[in-house]
């Protein structure tokens, strides 16, 4: 790897943002895209454009982190809390979770696992090399292995777990709870990405976050975080268009408020437990917590009294050394 220049970084990666051409070097290209794929592998727009999963084999929306269907076998409402004693039917050997550290819908599966105190080991995978998953024919996070046995797609991952440990139990979603789950997926996350790269600032703050927390070396990690960080920055703008957003902020609050708003004055969407949508949203809020975008956003809604909730129901992390 040839020693490229800090000022030189920061103009080539707006500039690689318009072409697809090799821009300071094929490795800076796609450390800058792996940057911002370790915010999360689903080809949402949210987290980068088409063009940069394109180059990861992401060949549509929805699909990597678990923002597709939802598996739905009943309308009736259900509660995590009521099936908990179910557990103990659930108790499988070794669990693994293929991740992205930051990516808001590997924060959905670990929501579930540590609300279940189901012990799981985490593997965080390199975005560049992906070595870790070389062995699975899925090339995108989540990935989770059960005693072997492989399961993608979060909201896949997440309904296949809900059954196994309620095994009588014929319902995953009921309406109320399919509903949110999908707001989740297919309108939350919408709004995130142009509120952590809001401000050159916000967008360093978010990329120093990013690449702490992964799999980098430290030469991938200070060229992802800031030839990342300019990128997603300039990104951003577009995808506030795209999603029809003037105002991040005010877009960030209004999705809070909405939320709480379908609480409807229950401690949870579940009632007195979580559900599925609970820990739907919990997770993919989650990596944005203690970053200006999630500080503001609790400041200025009514949402952390729920999330303070949430935080207390979910509990220690389940996640084990490897």
């Amino acid at each position: 790897m040839r020693r490229v220049n800090g000022v030189a970084l920061l103009s080539r990666a707006v500039v690689c943002m318009g072409s697809s051409t090799a821009v300071g070097g094929a490795t800076q290209q796609r450390l800058v895209q792996a940057a911002m794929l370790s915010t999360c592998s689903n080809s949402n727009p949210l987290w980068f454009t088409r063009r940069l999963g394109d180059h990861f084999g992401l060949s549509k929306p929805y699909v990597a982190c678990g923002a597709g269907g939802h598996v739905c076998f009943s309308s009736n409402a259900t509660s995590l809390a009521q099936e908990v004693h179910a557990q103990d039917k659930f108790l499988p050997k070794d669990v693994e979770l293929y991740q992205y550290e930051a990516c808001p819908f590997c924060n959905k599966v670990r929501a579930f696992l540590d609300y279940y105190k189901i012990p799981y080991k985490v593997m965080e995978v390199n975005p560049i090399s992906k070595k870790e998953i070389k062995w699975s024919d899925y090339k995108k996070v989540p990935i989770l292995k059960v005693d072997g046995e492989q399961m993608v797609d979060s909201s896949v991952i997440i309904d296949k777990l809900f059954q196994r440990i309620n095994p009588e139990n014929n319902v995953v979603n009921g309406e109320e709870e399919k509903k949110w789950r999908g707001w989740v997926d297919n309108h939350l996350v919408h709004v995130l990405s142009p509120n952590i790269y809001r401000t050159a600032s916000e967008a360093l703050e978010s990329f120093d976050y990013i690449t702490s927390h992964g799999n980098f070396s430290l030469y991938e990690r200070i060229v992802a975080k800031y030839t990342g960080a300019a990128a997603m920055y300039f990104v951003s703008k577009k995808l506030k268009k795209k999603h029809n957003i003037t105002d991040e902020r005010a877009a960030l609050y209004e999705a809070a408020e909405t939320w709480v708003d379908a609480l409807k004055g229950r401690q949870f969407l579940g009632g007195s437990n979580p559900n599925l949508a609970d820990l739907a949203a919990f997770g993919v809020l989650r990596p944005i917590r203690h970053l200006k975008s999630g500080k503001d956003m609790v400041e200025n809604t009514r949402i952390g009294e729920w999330y303070t909730r949430m935080e207390s129901s979910v509990g220690e992390s389940a996640r084990i050394e490897a």
